[in-house]
């Protein structure tokens, strides 16, 4: 058994020694770390724990918790694990299963083999913990807990039996494995860039699928099977979001009160918004076009804007650049194009002041993105404070940007009917609208473009291949 992890077939290998590489970066920034504890000191993480469902025993797909997959790169639940500081020697506890296990589950793995899975430095049972940590006799032992920017969550620290006898520290552990997260090794960018590989043949699939007719679950049930069946990717990073017409303005729909359950109509455009992920490493591309496979004007015209905006910030993202800026010339961009489309008056610059962008991308320009979708690091307190502003305080981060920084560039403009309603009552934005033009858009839904990108040294690289231009749409969804 080599430590790697591989689906079999032409699916890619990811080795073990990735995960001992951030140990050991976890371990360096520790010791750099003036409050932190150098001799003696552990650093105890939580793997996710198995999940059934209240009324039965029924277990849920499991997915393990994204520090702790950083960290030690294991498949299975239940888990907890040691890094120590002055070291990097690092200890798994795995669960001690019962007999039965052997009938409905399958083989019981021993510590040996986990060792050699895992390429930890030892491998020992859950209940063994307490013994352990009695010999160790750390002088620190460092939690992780922590609130999540951007869902407000907060994590769970690591428990045992005993731990109350022990010196405990909440505070440090969480912004420096935080911030190690935000910049990617080599290692984890190759995983990404396969994800994103999986993903965007998937979306090239549904392009080239695509009917009036269909329902739109049908759409995202092929996305799905090829990530899986192709690219060995069991999850998602999200719940897909496959919008067609009106619901492409919709800009989280394909959740349980709006499940992808519409028909499409010719004539209508398609937003699909989905991503997998392998190996806890994630992808979220956006495609939009029209399922006939042919743009009319109105569709060319919003559909050029985004994709010029999407353009520009990718010319312009590079180590230094700041992800506010980046947004704005986003929406310069776009306002720009609704200006010259017929569809706004005025000056654009007093457009972006007004905050005219908000009412067509309510949302940010993207985020970060690593073992989690909406990756963390967006706001620590070392980082820019949100801004108040309207459309601003959507933006997932403030950063400037650094090399090995993984985002999405997901510039997007939308009808929506609550929004377009708010900008024709306000007279201030009211003067910017040439309402019977944009009235003709109600019914269109919107547009989204997004990839993802790597911050490299002079700039970025987009690790999303599918067609993007309308030229390259309509050619790659012509019937052959």
């Amino acid at each position: 058994m080599e430590p790697l992890f591989h689906r079999g077939l032409n699916t890619l290998r990811v080795p073990a020694s990735l995960f001992a590489k951030n140990r050991q970066r976890l371990s360096d920034r520790m010791r750099a770390n003036q409050k932190c504890v150098k001799a003696k000191a552990l650093i105890l993480l939580k793997g996710g724990e198995t999940s059934y469902r209240y009324c039965t025993d029924k277990e849920d797909l499991f997915r393990q918790e994204s520090y702790f997959h950083w960290t030690f790169g294991v498949e299975e639940p239940d888990c907890l694990g040691i890094v120590e500081v002055a070291t990097a020697k690092s200890t798994l506890f795995v669960p001690r299963l019962p007999e039965s296990y052997a009938v409905w589950c399958g083989k019981i793995w021993s510590l040996d083999e986990f060792k050699t899975k895992y390429g930890t430095d030892q491998v020992l049972y859950v209940d063994e913990i307490a013994d352990f940590l009695k010999k160790q006799g750390p002088e620190m032992i460092y939690l992780l807990e922590g609130t999540n920017s951007d869902s407000g969550l907060k994590t769970e620290p690591a428990t045992f039996d005993g731990i109350e006898s022990y010196k405990i520290d909440k505070e440090v552990l969480y912004p420096e494995i935080s911030e190690l997260r935000v910049i990617k090794t080599p290692e984890e960018i190759e995983v990404i860039r396969y994800a994103n590989q999986i993903s965007s043949e998937a979306h090239k699939l549904v392009m080239r699928s695509i009917r009036p007719g269909m329902k739109e679950y049908q759409l995202e049930s092929l996305f799905l099977h090829h990530c899986y069946s192709e690219g060995g990717a069991r999850h998602v990073c999200y719940t897909c979001i496959a919008g067609t017409g009106v619901n492409s303005a919709i800009l989280h729909y394909g959740h349980s009160g709006a499940p992808n359950s519409r028909t499409l109509e010719d004539g209508d455009m398609a937003l699909f918004d989905m991503g997998c992920e392998y190996h806890c490493y994630c992808s979220d591309i956006t495609c939009s076009f029209p399922i006939n496979g042919r743009f009319n004007q109105q569709q060319k015209l919003i559909y050029n804007a985004v994709l010029d905006a999407n353009r520009a910030v990718m010319q312009a993202a590079k180590p230094g650049a700041n992800w506010k800026d980046l947004h704005i010339l986003a929406e310069t961009v776009i306002l720009t194009s609704l200006k010259e489309g017929g569809i706004l008056k005025g000056d654009v610059d007093s457009m972006v002041k007004a905050r005219l962008g908000y009412y067509f991308m309510p949302h940010g320009l993207g985020h970060l993105m690593g073992c989690d979708v909406h990756d963390v690091g967006g706001y620590l307190k070392s980082c820019p404070e949100r801004s108040t502003e309207l459309g601003l305080k959507s933006l997932r981060t403030a950063r400037t940007l650094q090399e090995n920084m993984v985002l999405t560039v997901e510039p997007g403009c939308y009808f929506i009917e609550c929004l377009l309603d708010k900008a024709m009552n306000d007279p201030e934005l009211k003067q910017f609208l040439v309402v019977d033009e944009l009235n003709k858009y109600r019914n269109f839904g919107g547009v989204r473009i997004e990839d993802d990108v790597v911050i490299t040294a002079d700039g970025c690289e987009n690790l999303t291949q599918v067609p993007r231009t309308v030229d390259e749409i309509e050619r790659w969804m012509t019937p052959r």
